[in-house]
């Protein structure tokens, strides 16, 4: 009879930890799947973290937030970013890839101009002024989120 309750016991000890074990995994699954949004949804959380930083009215919070949304998708449509240059290519190639940069950075300066002008519609040059520093210190803190993750 002593036998029998000890391997009772045991068998019950072993049911809760594995349900506590399974619980405890499907918890951590589910929470990183709602960290990973798409990238409009981060646009946006950004740009209403801009505005609530600036104090926007509801209105104008709309409107900068569709346009905010509208520019990265125009940023986004250009394509992804080149690596960092890679050892051992020919001068040619260097010199090409330098040259993409700069056609890169010409089509995404010709974006900002235009939403520039688009803010200045709704927006003191104060205000956008503080918007590109909001926007700067956020790419900042993702981008050395990012390594991090990656270096880990």
């Amino acid at each position: 009879m002593k036998h029998l309750i000890r391997l009772f016991i045991i068998a019950l000890t072993m049911i809760v930890s594995c349900t506590t074990v399974y619980a405890q995994q499907s918890t951590s699954q589910s929470t990183t799947s709602k960290q990973r949004i798409s990238r409009e949804q981060l646009a946006e959380v950004q740009a209403r973290h801009i505005a609530q930083e600036l104090a926007f009215s509801n209105t104008i919070t709309a409107k900068f937030v569709r346009t905010y949304c509208n520019c990265q998708k125009e940023i986004w449509a250009l394509g992804p970013r080149s690596k960092s240059s890679k050892r051992g290519m020919s001068e040619q190639d260097n010199e090409e890839r330098i040259r993409q940069r700069f056609a890169m950075s010409e089509k995404i300066l010709a974006i900002r101009q235009k939403y520039y002008k688009e803010y200045s519609k709704f927006l003191t040059q104060a205000q956008i002024e503080r918007v590109y520093e909001l926007e700067r210190k956020m790419m900042n803190r993702l981008s050395q989120k990012h390594r991090r993750v990656n270096h880990n």
